[in-house]
């Protein structure tokens, strides 16, 4: 932390700019000794600070390059520290000689994810908000962008910090009590305290139930389309994807292994696998692909049951309409381009699942599709300004061990354990919360935090 820090903070590519970062006490002082404004009479160290200002980054007598300096001293600044943003062309020569020279005249190659480090252990963001920068830089779809920006913003801190200031009351009264019983009354504290347990249950069940949609939210939906040869699935996924990317001929059983795409469906992110069409075969290399198709098929978030409706069910359908119990799926009626042969009432009493009709021909029925997939797993719309999706599996986790904890205090009270009983499972819950926020966890657990960050954030 003593150290001033510089590293490219864009991507390592021929762009419009490129910018290099410094944070850290000398990072003026550094700057000072490689900068040169236009007039030559600007000094870096006496500027204002959170101002801009032309000219030129100098190794000597050598110019490097034609550059804009920004300057905003700690700690109303990202790391909290005094930082300088050097604007380069954006080359990658121009980009590595100015770092190069900023590292020459005293700053050190910054670590992936030391800026962000910074910010945390300089107390300008908390855990959840820095894991929530990663999450910002890799969403995929607009509501995963939503909801690292809302975790950015404070929302998980800002529950989790409820919750546990309702905790460490508990716990400050017991241990009170337990020193101080001639003045603080601990008789049938246990009840009262059985009555506060639940609306804090509530809280942390609502943060773990988000943490299905939240999953899906950041990773997407596994989304497996299923069907017997040549019901359209592939013209499906090509018509979903915008281009040719399956191969659709008239023969049966042309996709023999598994096609993976990602798309985008109002905001929500699909992982796509087109699958072999399900039938019994003889052919050795086909029974692969629709072994795989059922393998993939147990593992979905959702199903995609295409029916060519221009041909009756039969005992392939059946066995389909079996996979589907107790899964998600819709079912869609394909080619009602052509004269139906399966109705959309028919396939209703044989399953529990909504039916779309659609012709991946005609570009017919995807809208509602859509639609019908929003309202089975968001229940139609996401609000990110009272809701907290829970979108990290380590925030999950301790999610489970704080109700774990909470339970386990419900259990000593039921069975008139004394209350040194209660204080200890309510600070498991309080430490495990203060793991989200990082005011409980190790060195060793940031660190492999921050590890995962680019080199710049």
């Amino acid at each position: 932390m003593a150290d001033t820090i510089a590293a490219i903070a864009t991507a390592m590519s021929t762009s419009g700019i490129g910018i290099v970062r410094l944070s850290g006490e000398d990072a003026r002082e550094i700057v000072s000794k490689v900068y040169r404004s236009r007039s030559g009479k600007k000094d870096i160290r006496e500027v204002r600070s959170h101002t801009i200002h032309y000219g030129f980054i100098c190794d000597g007598e050598e110019t490097i390059d034609e550059v804009l300096v920004m300057v905003m001293d700690g700690p109303s600044s990202y790391t909290a520290e005094n930082t300088v943003e050097i604007d380069c062309h954006g080359g990658v020569l121009a980009m590595k000689r100015v770092l190069e020279t900023v590292i020459k005249y005293g700053a050190r190659p910054a670590e992936p994810g030391e800026f962000t480090k910074r910010a945390f252990l300089n107390g300008r963001i908390d855990l959840s908000q820095a894991e929530a920068v990663i999450d910002v830089i890799s969403a995929k779809s607009e509501y995963a962008l939503k909801s690292s920006v809302s975790q950015l913003k404070g929302a998980v801190l800002k529950i989790i910090k409820e919750i546990r200031e309702k905790i460490i009351y508990h716990i400050a009264y017991i241990e009170s009590a337990l020193d101080d019983p001639e003045h603080i009354a601990i008789d049938g504290y246990g009840e009262e305290l059985m009555k506060e347990l639940q609306p804090l249950k509530k809280q942390v069940e609502k943060l773990l139930q988000s943490s299905d949609e939240g999953k899906m939210m950041k990773e997407g939906i596994k989304t497996v389309i299923v069907g017997k040869p040549n019901a359209g699935k592939s013209s499906l996924l090509n018509l979903l994807v915008g281009e040719e990317r399956a191969i659709v001929t008239d023969i049966a059983g042309t996709t023999r292994d598994i096609l993976e795409e990602t798309i985008i469906l109002h905001g929500i992110s699909l992982c796509m696998i087109d699958t072999a069409g399900i039938r019994d075969t003889k052919d050795v290399v086909e029974q692969i692909g629709v072994g795989r198709a059922k393998k993939y098929a147990k593992d979905a978030d959702l199903i995609l049951y295409v029916v060519d409706s221009s041909i009756p069910l039969d005992e392939n359908d059946d066995e389909i309409i079996g996979m589907l119990q107790d899964k998600k799926a819709i079912v869609l009626l394909n080619k009602t381009d052509l004269s139906m042969k399966v109705s959309e009432k028919e396939l209703k009493k044989r399953l529990n699942q909504p039916v779309v009709e659609i012709s991946a021909k005609e570009e017919k029925g995807i809208d509602v599709l859509e639609q019908v997939i929003k309202d089975m797993f968001f229940q139609g719309e996401i609000s990110f300004n009272d809701e907290v999706y829970i979108t990290n599996v380590r925030h999950r986790t301790a999610l489970f061990e704080t109700m774990e904890s909470l339970t386990m205090v419900e259990q000593s009270i039921s069975m008139g354990m004394p209350e040194d009983f209660y204080s200890i499972d309510l600070m498991n819950a309080y430490e495990a919360l203060g793991s989200i926020i990082g005011e409980s966890v190790g060195e060793d657990l940031v660190n492999e935090i921050f590890s995962k960050f680019c080199t710049g954030k």
